[in-house]
């Protein structure tokens, strides 16, 4: 359990690529995550090209793409997903690509993208995304250039038994 305590939101990276055995790790992190009716609504689209991780740090203006060399836009599919849930299914996908980042030893940050209407348009139109794929979430990934340490969060005020 020690990589859900060591992950952190790492803003700033080195320009050298991840290795492609990593990334193909992190990805089939996301596709273990649980989802409604197990029905896997989401896809991945993994963005390498220098002038396309531009031109989605313009649709997401706080995603810190200058040096990553890799972003993962996770998209929910309307079309497959079990009524609403796909947005669950789709942050529990999100939260596996940063944990197995984590266990790589590899920087990661969640970019929200979902719910913000001018983002998943912006997003869309660069991408040119069907209508039924809907952006969630733009998980940034790299070697870190910033340390974080471990950071216990836990708040035992905010954990009720039984009831408030």
């Amino acid at each position: 359990m020690s990589i859900i305590f060591d992950r952190r939101s790492i803003r700033q990276y080195q320009a050298t690529p991840i290795g492609e055995d990593d990334l193909q790790y992190i990805l089939k992190a996301a596709f273990n995550a649980p989802s409604a009716m197990n029905r896997q609504p989401w896809e991945l689209i993994v963005i390498t090209d220098k002038s396309l991780l531009q031109k989605m740090a313009q649709a997401h203006p706080h995603a810190p793409l200058k040096d990553a060399p890799v972003a993962v836009l996770v998209c929910g599919d309307t079309q497959k997903a079990w009524e609403e849930y796909w947005v669950c299914d789709c942050g529990a996908a999100t939260q596996n690509m940063l944990l197995a980042a984590t266990e790589k030893k590899l920087g990661s940050l969640w970019c929200g993208v979902y719910p913000r209407a001018e983002r998943m348009q912006a997003i869309q139109q660069v991408l040119q995304l069907p209508a039924h794929l809907q952006p969630f979430s733009l998980v940034v990934l790299g070697h870190a250039a910033e340390k974080k340490t471990a950071n216990d969060r836990f708040l035992p005020a905010a954990v009720h038994y039984n009831g408030l």
